[in-house]
């Protein structure tokens, strides 16, 4: 059963200002511990590459807020919520601390979508509730 759904469209523009502006501690208050090395990475070869992937990190972590239906409010948080990528390429969400919680005692799964082109960013998040494994026995 569908819990929720979220989408987010981020101007990479703004990122870049952002970057611009307030250097690496706005990259460090979005991404987590392991984005931020993959950031640092990306940046250091190509710098538009490192802009764009902070981008699509901010929007998919604002597309999962919405589909959790919380917002940027505990146990939302920058740093709870990592966007990772499968070997496929395929990028998935790795959740920490409370939120992960928050989360498996919901039994929820979510599937991610993220994409860029020239000034925009954009994500699509679909938040499931699986079913309970031991559902009641049906009265006769």
């Amino acid at each position: 059963m569908i819990y929720g759904i979220g989408t987010d469209i981020c101007d990479i523009r703004r990122i870049r200002a952002s970057l611009e502006q307030r250097g690496e501690r706005f990259a460090a208050k979005v991404l987590t511990p392991a984005e931020l090395a993959q950031w640092q990475e990306r940046s250091a070869r190509w710098p538009e590459r490192g802009v764009r992937y902070l981008a699509t990190r901010f929007s998919a972590k604002e597309a999962f807020s919405k589909a959790i239906g919380l917002g940027m409010v505990m146990p939302m948080t920058w740093h709870a919520c990592e966007v990772a990528n499968l070997p496929s390429g395929q990028p998935t969400l790795v959740l920490h601390g409370a939120l992960q919680a928050w989360f498996v005692q919901r039994r929820l799964s979510a599937h991610l979508s993220v994409s860029d082109e020239s000034d925009y960013a954009a994500s699509f998040c679909v938040v499931e509730q699986c079913s309970d494994p031991h559902p009641p026995s049906p009265e006769i």
